[in-house]
């Protein structure tokens, strides 16, 4: 006779060992056109939905650093779990209002990727209008050009217009000491070589940190006060208000 019995489990036993090993159970991956659809739907009663979808993208590229054109033909990859982490983390963010932008420190402005933070405006694609219609002015005229960027933050229009007029002198100014240190990372990514100065164009008394100077280009402070509150949170609440309401630049 076998030395050996058969083991009888309850039939409750067995479910509640089921229910026990479902529970404890590690969760699969989640994969690329999951996370999509998970950033989408946190979203989705803050931004419209082609900027959520937009959001969406800007966002699984970075944390992916895969191209479009991969990210659709392969997702169902799954996300690592520092990939999930990051995704995570930068979804509860999305939810507070805070701007992509901030959240993945990127932003493209005349077919140039600029490195962006709280202490910079995020530009903008209509700036991109006054860069064309400072270059149309600028390129009638035949001597050595002095261009000064009034407030310059992320260093967007300064280093797009050297971009574009090479043989003029750039010269680019701003009241923060912050916005200045990321207009220098920007300009040396980008290869643009810029004098930057440190000072409140509004102080006369400042002027004389310049060259003589043959052009003036800003994207200054233009909202009032008084619209504050008609203003989206991920603008009103973020980005910094010396760059963007009328009283706020005057310290």
């Amino acid at each position: 006779m076998s030395k050996f019995k058969a083991l009888i489990v309850p039939i409750h036993d067995l479910r509640f060992m089921t229910d026990l090993f479902n529970h404890y159970q590690l969760p699969l991956p989640m994969t690329i056109d999951e996370a999509r659809k998970e950033i989408i739907k946190n979203i989705w009663n803050i931004y419209e939905q082609n900027e959520a979808n937009n959001i969406a993208e800007l966002l699984i590229e970075s944390i992916t650093k895969l191209p479009r054109s991969e990210r659709i033909i392969n997702g169902d990859r799954p996300l690592s779990t520092a990939q999930q982490n990051l995704l995570h983390s930068s979804g509860f963010r999305l939810q507070k209002h805070e701007p992509i932008q901030y959240i993945i420190n990127e932003a493209w402005f005349a077919g140039m990727r600029f490195y962006v933070d709280k202490n910079v405006l995020i530009p903008r694609p209509e700036t991109e209008e006054l860069v064309e219609w400072v270059v149309k002015g600028v390129k009638r005229q035949t001597s050595n050009v002095k261009l000064l960027d009034v407030g310059t933050g992320s260093g967007c229009i300064a280093i797009a217009l050297k971009h574009k007029l090479s043989n003029i002198e750039m010269w680019a100014c701003d009241i923060s000491d912050e916005a200045l240190n990321i207009a220098r990372i920007n300009a040396d990514a980008l290869n643009a070589t810029i004098d930057f100065v440190p000072l409140n164009f509004l102080d006369p008394d400042q002027w004389k940190q310049l060259p003589a100077i043959d052009v003036i280009v800003s994207n200054p402070p233009y909202v009032p006060q008084n619209e504050k509150t008609e203003m989206r949170k991920n603008v009103v609440e973020y980005e910094p208000a010396t760059a963007l309401f009328v009283s706020g630049m005057i310290r």
